[in-house]
């Protein structure tokens, strides 16, 4: 009777485990608000950190964008890689709003930041020595902020950060991982090509603001996500102390950041080679979030490819990749018994 009984509980036990470690169908998304101080002028900056969430799906309106996320929703339980999302220059993260929160749903927390002086509101750092310098310095500080964050900080894995850059997030990122620019690349590159009116506004002089500032190491930094980087400062030598995995999109007719100057000469050079994917016929603007129709007549220059660019199939394929590459660069999430979503 005792061995009948023991046998019984062992069954009865194996039961529970299995329906503990039953996934969910699906994670939504949550988002949280974070606050903290510049590093350069001590002013406070923000950023909203996207995350897997136990609570029910919902739409929010963030600016001008609808991002399928709900504030302060409820952490699903587990522990995540964390991921920086830096954006371009006068841009904003939110125009890459699907990836983070398709890659929230893959079990990641993913923190887009507004670069103060670079963003579509506050252009007053714009071609400055201290935006250079300053933006990787951003990102620290809210890998820092994220990591002492009451909410977020319980569910994040601290030795597993990565960053994604676009365009010159791109340049924050390598910054990030070991890179250091060199100034007179920049000078030289604007004598060949003084119609690059986006490298070269200022003729490749950078405004001396601060005298004060170095490029900045992060060693938390363990993957770098590129998409159309600017990278025209940074040669073989500058690069050598970047020794992170690295995954590269670049639209083959970027007209901003030309990839043969940027995306295509960094694949060269990075002294790990990168995994580099070149997209046919796309442009610049091809991996902000597909736009809705009220976007699309607003501002029909960010949101339109040329003809046979599909910018939706590019982003179920960007996002599949982010997912992969960063499941294998960082430890796979702790789940607590549960699944992403794609598992």
């Amino acid at each position: 009777m005792m061995r009948l009984c023991a046998v019984l509980l062992i069954c009865l036990s194996s039961s529970l485990l299995t329906v503990q470690a039953a996934p969910p169908a699906h994670w939504s998304v949550g988002y949280h608000r974070l606050t903290f101080l510049d590093p350069l002028d001590l002013q406070p900056m923000t950023a909203i950190a996207f995350y897997p969430s136990s609570g029910r799906e919902r739409q929010s309106r963030l600016g001008n964008y609808m991002v399928q996320a709900s504030e302060n929703s409820p952490v699903a339980i587990g522990r995540y890689p964390l991921l920086m999302l830096s954006h371009g220059n006068v841009g904003t993260p939110l125009a890459l709003h699907d990836l983070a929160t398709s890659l929230a749903r893959k079990g990641f927390v993913v923190v887009a930041v507004l670069h103060p002086g670079d963003n579509y509101k506050d252009q007053s750092r714009l071609g400055t020595l201290s935006n250079l310098y300053g933006r990787p310095m951003q990102i620290s500080e809210a890998i820092t902020a994220t990591l002492g964050d009451p909410m977020l900080s319980p569910f994040v894995e601290a030795e597993n950060i990565g960053v994604i850059g676009y365009s010159a997030g791109g340049e924050t990122a390598l910054i990030l991982a070991g890179a250091q620019p060199n100034l007179e690349r920049l000078r030289r590159y604007c004598q060949e090509r003084p119609d690059d009116k986006d490298a070269c506004n200022t003729k490749g002089e950078l405004i001396v603001d601060r005298d004060d500032l170095q490029p900045m190491a992060d060693p938390r930094v363990q993957a770098l996500l590129l998409m159309a980087p600017l990278s025209l400062m940074f040669g073989r030598q500058t690069l050598a102390d970047v020794h992170v995995p690295v995954l590269m999109y670049s639209g083959g007719a970027d007209k901003l950041v030309f990839p043969d100057k940027n995306a295509a000469a960094l694949a060269r050079k990075l002294p790990v080679a990168p995994e580099f994917k070149l997209i046919a016929g796309a442009g610049h603007f091809v991996f902000m979030a597909p736009c809705s129709p009220e976007q699309l007549k607003a501002t029909p220059g960010l949101c339109t490819d040329a003809e046979g660019v599909n910018r939706e199939d590019i982003h179920r394929d960007l996002i599949h990749e982010a997912g992969r590459f960063f499941t294998k660069t960082l430890s796979v999430p702790s789940h607590g018994g549960m699944q992403t979503a794609d598992q």
